[in-house]
């Protein structure tokens, strides 16, 4: 038959003994702990009584370690010890859950960047780590948890839903308007598909965008020399403002951009565009957290909700 544990002193008094053997008195150890120099004394006193032995011995003002003192001490810091590590390993597995979401740098800059805080903000907090990349993230082979594609969805080996639809109208600098102005002879409806495209168009990975603006007008769109591409859509917003020809905008993607640069519509006529942002999981997500952050991000696409600008 066992017998009953002895009683253990409150971890608040071996904490106390390590103060007052790290302060080297028991007045320090009262000013460091906040405790007054009578309940430090009780304290070590009661470690003391259940040892049977003495821990400190008193020199000048202050106390040091015995030699019982010294070895008990390093036995009760190396448990200490025990204790933390325990403690972080415990944190560790228990820490916010971080799910990891690739776009492309322009959605980030343009559209993610400004809601990541909000998105963010739900209870429990959910760890966004966002990757900006051009190429597709392998979804399905686990390098990211989410990825935001650009196109008409239905992609192989991953499930996709539609985010954020955009509609498109030509913008351009303030100098090639008032061209455009001139030509049109300041019909209020707009320069022409046939005047604009006298300039060079604007676009990033492909005409797309072009094809369905002008083909909703009825003319058909060819790849030309003159027009210019590049690879990240802000350089194409950032194209159109230095006057190097004319870009779509992709509303709402772009609105709050073009509201503070010097870009000026050119004509009324905008259409949607036939791409859209989707969002792209593996086949049968369902960990919590991932599905958290795509209602999240549905949220945040609503047409009728806005993220205030400065």
């Amino acid at each position: 038959m066992t017998s009953e544990p002895r009683a253990r002193p409150p971890l608040a008094n071996l904490e106390t003994v390590c103060v007052v053997a790290r302060h080297g008195s028991f007045t320090a150890a009262a000013e460091a702990t906040g405790l007054t120099h009578g309940a430090i004394s009780r304290r070590v006193g009661a470690v003391e009584n259940w040892l049977g032995c003495a821990l400190f011995e008193r020199h000048g003002r202050g106390v040091r370690l015995t030699c019982d003192g010294q070895r008990f001490l390093g036995r009760i810091e190396h448990a200490f010890d025990v204790i933390d590590a325990a403690a972080d390993q415990w944190h560790q597995a228990r820490k916010a859950p971080a799910v990891r979401l690739s776009v492309v740098p322009s959605f980030a800059k343009l559209w993610l960047l400004e809601r990541l805080q909000s998105l963010e903000a739900g209870q429990p907090f959910i760890d966004i780590q966002v990757t900006t990349e051009h190429r597709n993230a392998d979804v399905s082979a686990g390098e990211v948890d989410i990825a935001l594609r650009y196109g008409r969805g239905g992609w192989a080996s991953v499930d996709s839903e539609p985010l954020l639809g955009e509609t498109l109208y030509p913008v351009a600098s303030p100098e090639i308007a008032q061209q455009l102005r001139h030509a049109s002879k300041g019909k209020d409806s707009g320069a022409s598909v046939s005047e604009m495209l006298a300039m060079p168009l604007l676009h990033d990975s492909d005409l797309t965008g072009w094809r369905a603006w002008c083909g909703a007008q009825g003319v058909s769109l060819r790849p030309r020399a003159r027009d210019r591409r590049f690879e990240d859509y802000t350089v194409v917003l950032g194209a159109a403002e230095a006057g190097l020809g004319i870009a779509l905008a992709r509303s709402p993607l772009a609105r709050d951009w073009i509201a503070r640069s010097r870009l000026v519509r050119l004509s009324d006529v905008e259409v949607p565009c036939p791409l859209q942002y989707h969002v792209v999981t593996a086949r049968r997500e369902k960990r919590p957290e991932v599905l958290e952050v795509i209602a999240c991000l549905h949220a945040a696409a609503r047409p009728d909700v806005r993220t205030h600008i400065a």
